[in-house]
């Protein structure tokens, strides 16, 4: 059997467990109940000895569910031979389980006649004793008919033996009739016979046994049916017959001590004869013991066949899962066959799912827009999928294709959920025949593009670009739920999903690990574009210094999206710190919009900062780079990054920079060299921008380290490195779809 077949088998056999044991609770708690079924044996037997003083009924025990003797055998003897009812005196079941009460209900309504059943040990097990009480009736009950009375015990001692002695007693003491016939499934002597599996528990409890057979001597009780032990035994104690019936199913030896068999007792006026009446089953001793191992070993698992096909399917399920862990050899290591070197300069096509996309401003965009641009001077052919905004480019000449909008959301309605039911998004990505889907989000498209992946049988690379779980404040359920549970699951699931993950830092990829991503992850920052930061226009960074700031003033830059997430009030704190320990004038220009730009400006208006702070609003993409090269600090407050791409935009500029230490911040500034990163703690932020502004010895170091270290991120070598990495993934996807075949 091929691996491919195998898994089929596993995935068949695992949904097999989840219908079963789903059904197993359907069975214990929906299905329709037969519900006091004594009541109305007890009427049809009533309505039969009424005005009969002549009948016969048989006994039967240890029916334990079997097919082969109780209902191929026994059921049809005594159809034939005309009793008027049967008595189970005990173990009818084989468990108490609700599978094995519903097949005895189905073994018994074969029967041409009433019956009733005596609780016995294997009623009572794996509480089954609410089910003997909600199908059958009460564990202990009389009843009379005619001139006889029948009497049923509870010898498991479910029920309480003192006020069972009691009850008995009483029923006993002024009872008029003149058969007395009673039902305990433990016997109340021992037989002196040996069968297999006997034991000192299949005899009424040793505390009881003389107070119970002395009140069943005493007070005239005329047959005594038990049964538990797989024999036939026949005592006489007093005026009292105790008869031992256990041949009725189970696993018996056929032997002269214990054999199939029934009873049957014939009752006329006030006499009673107990009768055997062995069963026909084998003719050598060891083939009579193989048929009878054989109708134990059928009955079990007929009666419980869904037991045994979950046994199966669970052995199957665990021996494949053996086989994959233990048995198959796994290499952990890369495929030194495959040659990277080779493979990543072969074209690829490549389609890019993301939430949203220029002309929207944020850090994933710009991410994806960069790696596109630069996958393209590869040789690489892209696509990339996303929303549809006001005054985008509605056509995919380009290799970008805009879904239609469902609806928009955010303050501004900045944001737009893309309509991923639309066909012709599919029909698009099909026809662009990709060889690797690149996802930039872990839900909605970047879902849709998972799921296609999934279809078309190619391998999924996913970017982790954000920190969900600092954007709790804009779902809808408890923040608590979202930040601690749900966000961090979502990642966990989706990243396991893919066949790849590039993160931006290896405090990101820490997280990963830790959090339980287990696929192959590819540490790579987001490029910037180096050339455009050093080739700047003089007079534009005049017009900008005149524009947004006094000829005096010394600027100092953020770039942010005026939002929760991005910790603004932490920034506008620091800058009322600075201003109280800084006595030359400067200004700090927010370079960013969002939802919170009326609070974060009123908030620097309460604080009296309007000299000090400017919000610019949103700026072209373009222009980035001379605002860097126009402030001399760059300060940056957010810890929901998984890398602060702003701020290599910053270093490029030649801004050293002064952050809250956080994961996506960690990996890039070295304190000293390039600027700062501190503990969330405005005094000691505020202080360390306030040292950069008055020592420019140490100012000018740290912005030649920023220099320095922006060189390293450049777009040719994030897009290189990307592309080795679709290289990878690529290759190995295919060479694990061609074992599969």
């Amino acid at each position: 059997m091929t691996r491919k077949y195998a898994r089929w088998l596993y995935r068949a056999c695992f949904v097999v467990i989840i219908l079963l044991v789903f059904y197993k609770i359907y069975l214990n708690f929906f299905e329709k109940d037969f519900i006091a079924e004594h009541a109305v044996q007890v009427e049809k037997i009533d309505s039969i000895l009424k005005y009969k003083d002549e009948f016969k009924f048989a006994v039967v025990g240890n029916i334990s569910n079997s097919v082969g003797i109780f209902e191929r055998k026994i059921i049809p003897l005594l159809n034939e031979q005309g009793y008027d009812f049967v008595i189970s005196a005990g173990n009818a079941v084989s468990t108490g389980g609700e599978d094995k009460y519903r097949a005895i209900y189905r073994a018994l309504s074969r029967l041409n006649m009433p019956y009733l059943l005596t609780f016995g040990p294997q009623e009572e097990s794996r509480l089954g004793g609410f089910r003997f009480y909600d199908h059958f009736g009460p564990l202990h009950f009389s009843f009379k008919s005619g001139s006889n009375r029948f009497i049923f015990i509870d010898s498991t001692g479910t029920t309480d033996f003192s006020w069972q002695y009691r009850w008995l007693e009483e029923e006993l003491m002024f009872s008029q009739e003149d058969n007395l016939f009673l039902f305990s499934a433990h016997p109340f002597y021992s037989s002196g016979k040996k069968a297999l599996f006997d034991s000192n528990e299949d005899t009424f409890a040793d505390s009881h046994q003389k107070k119970f057979s002395s009140l069943i001597k005493q007070l005239g009780v005329d047959v005594v049916f038990s049964s538990i032990s797989p024999i036939f035994d026949r005592q006489i104690h007093g005026d009292t017959t105790f008869i031992t019936t256990g041949g009725a199913g189970g696993f018996v030896i056929n032997d002269e001590a214990s054999h199939y068999h029934f009873v049957s007792v014939t009752v006329k006026a006030n006499v009673i004869e107990v009768l055997e009446h062995p069963l026909e089953v084998g003719q050598l001793p060891i083939i009579r013991t193989v048929e009878s191992a054989w109708f134990f070993i059928h009955s079990l698992f007929y009666v419980g066949y869904l037991n045994f096909i979950l046994l199966v399917s669970t052995f199957i399920v665990l021996a494949y899962w053996l086989h994959e862990r233990v048995l198959s050899d796994r290499d952990y290591y890369p495929n030194y066959d495959i040659d990277l070197d080779c493979q990543s300069d072969k074209s690829l096509r490549i389609a890019h799912f993301t939430n949203n996309y220029l002309p929207f401003i944020g850090g994933v965009p710009l991410s994806v827009d960069r790696l596109r641009n630069g996958l393209l001077t590869l040789g690489h052919n892209i696509l990339v999928v996303a929303p549809n905004y006001p005054g985008a480019i509605e056509s995919d000449e380009n290799g970008i294709f805009r879904v239609n909008s469902l609806l928009p959301f955010g303050r501004n309605s900045e944001f737009r959920v893309a309509n991923i039911f639309s066909l012709k998004l599919y029909r698009e990505v099909i026809r662009f025949k990709p060889d690797i889907i690149h996802v930039h989000h872990p839900f909605w498209l970047g879902r849709a593009g998972l799921y296609l992946a999934k279809w078309l049988k190619i391998p999924v690379v996913y970017t982790y670009h954000t920190r969900l779980e600092h954007y709790a404040h804009y779902v809808p359920l408890p923040s608590s739920v979202f930040r601690n549970l749900i966000a961090h699951s979502l990642i966990r699931r989706f990243a396991n999903q893919c066949d790849g993950v590039i993160v931006p830092t290896e405090c990101a990829e820490e997280y990963l690990r830790n959090i339980g991503v287990k696929r192959r992850i590819l540490v790579q920052p987001t490029g910037i574009d180096i050339e455009r930061s050093s080739n700047l226009s003089v007079n534009k960074l005049e017009e900008l210094k005149r524009k947004y700031a006094q000829p005096n003033e010394r600027i100092l830059i953020s770039i942010s999206r005026l939002s929760q997430e991005k910790n603004i009030d932490f920034l506008l704190a620091g800058v009322e710190l600075l201003k109280s320990k800084y006595k030359q004038p400067f200004r700090l220009l927010i370079i960013g919009d969002g939802p919170d730009r009326q609070r974060i400006q009123n908030e620097i208006s309460r604080r009296k900062l309007q000299q000090n702070i400017s919000l610019t609003g949103s700026i072209n993409p373009e222009e980035i780079p001379l605002f860097c090269q126009l402030g001399e600090v760059f300060l940056f407050a957010s810890m929901s990054e998984t890398q602060g791409m702003v701020i290599l935009e910053a270093m490029a500029g030649g801004m050293p920079v002064v952050a809250v230490r956080s994961s996506g911040i960690d990996d890039i500034v070295d304190n000293g060299k390039n600027g700062f990163k501190t503990s969330c703690d405005v005094a000691v932020w505020s202080d360390r921008v306030c040292q950069l502004l008055t020592n420019q010895a140490l100012f000018d170091i740290t912005s030649s380290g920023a220099g320095m270290t922006a060189k390293k991120y450049s777009i040719e070598c994030f897009s290189r490195n990307v592309s080795r990495f679709y290289a990878l993934i690529h290759s190995n996807h295919s060479l694990r779809s061609s074992q599969k075949q």
